[in-house]
Parts: C-alpha cells; sequence; structure tokens
C-alpha cells in the first residue's frame, strides 16, 4: 500500500508538475480504506482539515514523509590516513555506561546467567569500532609478538567487544547448526556428563583423543560451540583429562583465544570450574600463560586434580563415563596408591588401609 504521507510531501514540492495522481487498488476493502484515510492527508475543507490534525500523529516522518529509522541509515564516509592526525579530529566517544543511561539494573545472580552483556549496554558507532579494531590490528602486527616466539600462537589479535564477541558467536552457532559433524562427534574429544557435586553440568574434554594431524579445526571450532550452546545458558563445569594427551599435539594459546572468543561471554560467565585431571608441568605452564596472556577470570577457576579418587570428590563417579586409558594412566602414575579399579567393571573401590 502506497504511503498517503510520501506522496503528500511529492505533491508539496513538485504541485506545479503534477496534474493528477491515481491511487490503483486491488480489492473493494482497499478502496474503502483509501477513501477513509486520504481525506486526513488531503483536506478538502476547514473541517476535514480540523479532523486530520486530531487524528494524524506529531511525528509524520522526515521531509519526504518517510518513517524515520535509525537502523536504515546508510553511514558512507571516507577515512582518509591523515585524519587521524589532524588536530581537528573529533574525539571518539567512550563508550557509555549502563548506569548513565537512565536506566537501572537490580543485581540478581541467577538472572544474570541468562543475560547476555551486548544487549545490556550502549555501543559505539559500528564504523568507529570497526576504525579502532583496524588500527589496534595494525598496531599489534608492527609489534614484536612475544608470544609467537615462545611457541605461544598468535596472541596479538585485538580484543573484541560484548556486542563483537555476541555477533562472531551468533554466526558460528548458525553455521554449526546447518553441517553435519558426526565425523568431529565420533572422535569423543569432547562430550556431555553427568552434573557436579554442586548439581552443575558438565562437558568432558578428553586431551589424547585430540588428534591434530587428523582433526580439521575449523569443523572442530563449530562442533565444540554447538555442543557448548546448551550448556553455556546457565553455571556448568568442566572435565578435562590430560592422561596420556602429552603424546599427542595440542593447539597454541592462540587457538585458544579464539575459541573463547566464539564462545562468547555467556560461556565466560557461566563457567564455574575446570578440574583437570594428571596435569603435566607443561600443561600447569601453558595455563598460567592462559591466565597471564589470555583471560586470568576464566583461567583461574582450574583446579589440578592428581587422582582420580581427588577428582570424584567433585565430580561422582556414576556421573562420567571415563576412558579406560584414563584408569591405566592413573595406576601408572600413582602406583594404585589408594584406589583398587575393577578391570572388568572400571568400578573403583578404596584400598583398605593397613
Amino acid at each position: 500500500m502506497v504511503l498517503k504521507g510520501t506522496v503528500r510531501r511529492f505533491l508539496e514540492k513538485q504541485k506545479d508538475k503534477i496534474t493528477a495522481v491515481v491511487f490503483c487498488t486491488i480489492s473493494s476493502t482497499d478502496t474503502e480504506i483509501y477513501k477513509r484515510l486520504l481525506p486526513l492527508y488531503f483536506p478538502r475543507d476547514k473541517q476535514e482539515e480540523e479532523m486530520a490534525s486530531l487524528k494524524l500523529p506529531a511525528d509524520v516522518g522526515d521531509e519526504n514523509g518517510e518513517p524515520i529509522i535509525d537502523e536504515r541509515k546508510i553511514r558512507i564516509k571516507t577515512l582518509p590516513a591523515e585524519a587521524a592526525n589532524s588536530k581537528y579530529a573529533v574525539p571518539v566517544p567512550a563508550d557509555i555506561p549502563l548506569s548513565g543511561s537512565g536506566l537501572t539494573r537490580r543485581r540478581n545472580s541467577k538472572l544474570d546467567s541468562y543475560l547476555d552483556p551486548s544487549f545490556m549496554s550502549i555501543i559505539k558507532d559500528p564504523d568507529l569500532r570497526r576504525k579502532e579494531q583496524w588500527e589496534k590490528s595494525a598496531q599489534a602486527k608492527k609489534g614484536f609478538n612475544f608470544a609467537k616466539l615462545l611457541g605461544f600462537g598468535d596472541l596479538g589479535g585485538p580484543a573484541l567487544s560484548a556486542a563483537e564477541e555476541y555477533s562472531l558467536h551468533q554466526r558460528y552457532l548458525a553455521k554449526a547448526n546447518s553441517l553435519n559433524l558426526s565425523e568431529i562427534a565420533e572422535m569423543k574429544i569432547i562430550y556431555r556428563g553427568g552434573v557436579d557435586s554442586e548439581g552443575r553440568p558438565i562437558m568432558v574434554v578428553v586431551g589424547a583423543h585430540f588428534l591434530l594431524r587428523c582433526l580439521d579445526l575449523e569443523r572442530f571450532i563449530l562442533y565444540v560451540i554447538k555442543e557448548f550452546e546448551p550448556l553455556i545458558q546457565k553455571p556448568y563445569s568442566i572435565v578435562y583429562f590430560h592422561s596420556a594427551a602429552s603424546l599427542q599435539v595440542q593447539p597454541d594459546l592462540g587457538f585458544m583465544k579464539r575459541l573463547q572468543q566464539m564462545l562468547g561471554r555467556k560461556h565466560q560467565r557461566n563457567l564455574q570450574a575446570i578440574y583437570v585431571l594428571h596435569p603435566t608441568l607443561g600443561l600447569r605452564t601453558a595455563i598460567l600463560a592462559l591466565q597471564l596472556l589470555v583471560d586470568g577470570d576464566v583461567w583461574k577457576k582450574v583446579v589440578y586434580v592428581d587422582r582420580l579418587m581427588q577428582l570424584f570428590r567433585y565430580v561422582p563417579r556414576e556421573q562420567l563415563t571415563i576412558p579406560d586409558f584414563v584408569f591405566q594412566h592413573d595406576l601408572e602414575v600413582n602406583g594404585g596408591k589408594g584406589i583398587i579399579v575393577d578391570p572388568r567393571t572400571k568400578h573403583v573401590y578404596q584400598r583398605p588401609s593397613g
């Protein structure tokens, strides 16, 4: 249906060039609607003019009669290199906090776990954020990458805002849901467990199953995002079996940083603990680097566990599906101290003292 306000604005500007306007309708219902509304936009006498002033809203659009929708504004602007150094350059405004926007938010830890920060904050203009991100990336490339020199991978990329991480997560999640990733699932690198002692759902990660040479990392990332999505909506925990994983080539810190960004901030906020079984010195060093270089808040949630019996204090045995080699590795490393493992049922018993 033609916007009558647009026609009115057009005629005001072209009144000397237009002799007639014909509205073509396809049904008698449409015709009746036009008959009732046209007098509001084209009053023929004083009475219809007074009626229009009462019936029409105060905001009737822009100078062309079109509705004003901020999201549809197209921003096209050149960014000359010298503009950034110009003394007349307008400073970029900082992000406005939620408290300064006239809104109030009640603190509720249970509710917070379901909220995404990208919807709870006022963000900058997309062009300004993209320009800042480009500048940070260019600056990082110019600098000396000590992390890459030490073998930790590329950690020099710019940090993403909450909105950018949310957008990145949604794009990858949509792609993951559209693909068949059954070959990744069959590798049993990650799979759902039960719940820990606090009743939180668990995701199990098996380091020895991460065969980097045989794995498509892009598809693996998509599978991780898809499998974690139901868990990250509320508090959850991770159990990581590092048993015999030192025999395999592991991903670097740059990969871990990228994966963490794609999982989004809801993952970071709702992750309560990472239980690491059979940690090695190399793994402890890598996690320390993650705390210092990637995200201290997330990686300080790591709990090191040397024996299976210690792990069962945090996660009941019946809540975990444990690969056979993990039991064998535990016996080899700890010499069976304190436990007896039934090789047929894999049931774990406490070794009697004395």
